[in-house]
């Protein structure tokens, strides 16, 4: 790597992968600032990893992504292709969840005994692809908490002001939480 600003494509490879060395991770982290084009170089890599061609917004997760399917459509995408839906609706909504709730089932993945959340008290809710079986998220909760939406990021605010790159379908309509509506039709 060298001391300028400019960061490979190789070593953003190898960030991703988690095969970087140590020196280049303290070379990384003393960077005075970050080049302009890393983010994109980023997305370029996760894009070549998968086996779709939608374009990546942004990456939520090791295996989740927020995708432009064109004509004013955005989904949040597994690496495996399913579309979990608009990304404004929370996305665990669509997709398959366990529900530890007894000692013995939290035990089964929970040690040493003293991390076990209590029974009747929390219940563990794990969060899984329904194509591909991928657990995308795990939450510790109350019983009857209502399913966490842990971010709705405004992409065409972060796109425009943070990186200079508009999207090419912004709308002040894409930032907001398309949840409500998707719940209110299931009593129907």
């Amino acid at each position: 790597m060298e001391d300028d600003i400019s960061i490979s494509k190789g070593i953003i490879e190898q960030l991703v992968e988690g095969t970087i060395d140590d020196d280049n991770v303290d070379r990384l982290l003393k960077l005075p600032k970050k080049d302009s084009d890393r983010f994109f170089t980023y997305i370029e890599v996760l894009q070549e990893r998968v086996s779709w061609n939608d374009p990546i917004l942004l990456r939520l997760s090791d295996k989740l992504y927020i995708v432009s399917k064109g004509h004013g459509k955005r989904v949040t995408q597994c690496e495996c292709g399913f579309e979990f839906g608009d990304y404004r609706t929370n996305w665990k909504l669509t997709s398959k969840i366990r529900t530890r709730k007894t000692a013995e089932e939290m035990k089964a993945v929970y040690d040493p005994a003293p991390a076990v959340p209590e029974a009747g008290w929390q219940e563990v809710r794990e969060y899984f692809c329904p194509e591909c079986a991928t657990q995308h998220a795990v939450e510790v909760v109350p019983p009857g908490y209502p399913v966490m939406f842990e971010m709705l990021p405004d992409l065409d605010k972060f796109y425009a002001d943070y990186l200079g790159r508009p999207l090419s379908d912004a709308s002040e309509d894409w930032y907001q939480d398309k949840t409500a509506e998707t719940t209110a039709t299931w009593n129907q």
